[in-house]
């Protein structure tokens, strides 16, 4: 097991892809050029990145060596588990899965002072967070989906709380625009709540590094400002067009 963080992790911008929709955001943006220092594959996500540095799989091997309890995901993760050379990080060895690595629980509860975990994102994002990473770049963890609000899968407080420490401890952490995590899909209007009822919305965005607030009316309708799909008022928004993560 891992007692102490990666050297080599320090300062890395990282890209965790989980198996939500906004994944498809990830194959966008390395369609068009863009790289990361290292890619953090959730669970099932093995059977479908090109490029994974570590795997994130925080249930025991067993779950999918020994039972059906993963659904349709079973059959990929059988397959694909014997063969993954990089770290996959879990919460118990099996020797069926030699690439396992023990996670570093002990030393991540007692060096960052907290134990909310409670699902497999949120344990990869502390890690980035123990081991001092540049940038986190967030694909695949929606939790939440528009169209739908009778269901939602359980676990996205606790990265949103994850991703506040790592913002708090000067981690830039970028969301992708289709995901519900920190409402990186809302439109850009609408996100301020109250504020968003006003007939000049009052907005925040990041322009060269840097969180402005200001009223809708004062941008600049040309400046490349990243919005979301779905507002508030239950009525739909233009779509954004834009590739690029949001910033935070």
């Amino acid at each position: 097991m891992i007692k102490k963080p990666i050297k080599a992790l320090e300062g890395k911008n990282i890209a965790i892809v989980a198996m939500g929709n906004s994944q498809l955001d990830y194959h966008k943006m390395v369609t068009h050029s863009h790289e990361f220092d290292e890619v953090w594959a959730i669970n099932a996500m093995i059977g479908v990145l090109k490029r994974i540095d570590r795997v994130f799989m925080l249930d025991p091997a067993s779950r999918f060596f020994d039972s059906d309890d993963a659904g349709n995901m079973t059959i990929l993760m059988k397959n694909m588990l014997p063969t993954i050379e990089v770290p996959i990080y879990s919460c118990e060895l099996d020797k069926r899965v030699p690439a396992l690595e023990e996670y570093p629980i002990d030393s991540i509860v007692k060096d960052l002072n907290c134990g909310y975990f409670n699902n497999t994102i949120a344990y990869a994002i502390a890690f980035g967070l123990w081991n001092k990473v540049s940038g986190l770049n967030m694909f695949g963890a929606d939790f939440t989906y528009k169209g739908n609000l009778y269901f939602a899968e359980s676990g996205r407080a606790c990265c949103e709380f994850w991703l506040a420490k790592c913002m708090a401890a000067g981690i830039t952490v970028q969301v992708a625009l289709s995901s519900g995590l920190l409402d990186s899909d809302v439109h850009i209007k609408e996100k301020l709540y109250g504020y968003h009822r006003l007939d000049d919305p009052v907005i925040t965005y990041v322009d060269d590094d840097q969180l402005k607030v200001c009223n809708w009316s004062e941008v600049e309708q040309q400046q490349a400002i990243p919005i979301g799909l779905v507002g508030r008022h239950n009525e739909p928004v233009e779509e954004g067009l834009i590739v690029e993560p949001k910033e935070y």
